[in-house]
């Protein structure tokens, strides 16, 4: 006896062709058992098709676009003036589609003969002050969790100096006036900056039982190792670049849907990638964006939910994307964009964290 299993809203279903057949006149529309020989086989039938309903339903339960905050990140975006260009400041090769890889698995083939990044404008970097400080902080953390965090006087200074930096761009002059009048902030510069060092920097526990061993900085900007088997965090480009170059993560392809190829002048990417021998199997990033308009729009989402887990749905410039956010108390767990779309082609999007 063959048994098939097909699963699509708006086509017959059958499993174990011969015991049970079951007709849909749409994909969310009634169901009707045509025969069932046996009743558990019925009943089996019943469940999968309500978890075809269910299946159907998800893109109508995807949250509505946040028009408000597309309408401020957009302004962010165009204020900007830090942010790289695709082929001008930077290249990327994306390469082939990664494949499926279970979380902890330290086995994974190689997609990528070559580097994600081919050329980066290290100059601009070394010579624009929020990327320059913002690439200082990137050793100072201990890359496990449950290894308590030190924070010296000088690495101190430096996270000062780096936010002073982000404080002068017109990204986060315009995100600290959109906040205000949403009295999410205070006016006043110092305690805005205090605001978004507790955010950002302030080091709380990840991993129960140990020291203060993280912060929303390291997590998202810098990365972190989990129980030595898997990669937590680690959603930025820069930092992506740097161990890349440095020969301790190796880019294993992107991460999409079988006809969906990404271009090289996309500003979010869906990666798979190793660093230090364990596997990231879905990692996403901006790229080339500027570090002061990354910490801008998730400081805003932060600020504007109070949920511990938020997604907003926004469109940013050809981009349709989820921004998540989940909060460690008053500082920030993680955050990270999800691609849903990018210049009209569809992106099913891939879980991250």
């Amino acid at each position: 006896m063959r048994n098939k299993m097909l699963f699509k809203p708006g086509l017959d279903l059958a499993v174990s062709e011969g015991f049970c057949s079951l007709s849909c006149t749409c994909g969310r529309g009634i169901m009707a058992a045509r025969q069932c020989v046996k009743p558990v086989m019925y009943r089996f039938c019943g469940l999968l098709v309500l978890l075809t309903l269910c299946l159907s339903g998800l893109d109508a339960q995807r949250p509505a676009v946040n028009q408000e905050l597309s309408d401020i990140f957009n302004e962010l975006w165009r204020l900007d003036e830090n942010r790289l260009t695709p082929v001008t400041d930077y290249n990327i090769s994306v390469q082939g589609r990664a494949s499926f890889v279970n979380q902890g698995s330290h086995v994974v083939r190689d997609y990528a003969l070559q580097p994600l990044f081919s050329n980066v404008n290290e100059n601009k970097l070394a010579n624009t002050t929020t990327y320059s400080r913002f690439m200082k902080l990137l050793n100072n953390y201990e890359r496990s969790t449950g290894v308590a965090e030190q924070v010296t006087a000088e690495e101190q200074t430096e996270i000062d100096l780096f936010l002073t930096a982000v404080l002068e761009t017109k990204v986060m002059k315009r995100a600290h006036q959109y906040l205000v009048s949403k009295a999410k902030s205070n006016s006043d510069l110092r305690r805005f900056k205090s605001q978004l060092n507790l955010i950002w920097f302030n080091l709380y526990h990840r991993q129960k039982n140990a020291g203060l061993d993280s912060c929303g900085f390291e997590h998202v900007f810098v990365g972190e190792t989990k129980s030595g088997t898997e990669i937590i965090g680690f959603h930025n480009w820069i930092q992506f670049y740097l161990q890349e170059k440095s020969t301790h993560l190796d880019y294993k392809g992107y991460k999409a849907r079988s006809l969906d190829l990404p271009d090289q002048d996309d500003h979010v990417l869906n990666l798979q990638f190793s660093w230090h021998g364990l596997v990231k199997p879905v990692g996403s990033a901006f790229i080339g964006t500027s570090p002061e308009f990354e910490m801008a729009i998730f400081t805003i989402v932060f600020l504007m939910n109070t949920e511990r887990s938020t997604t907003v749905l926004v469109n940013i410039d050809q981009c349709r994307m989820e921004l998540v956010v989940i909060r460690h108390g008053r500082s920030l767990g993680t955050a990270y964009p999800k691609l849903l779309s990018s210049n009209s082609r569809h992106v099913t999007p891939q879980h991250s964290g």
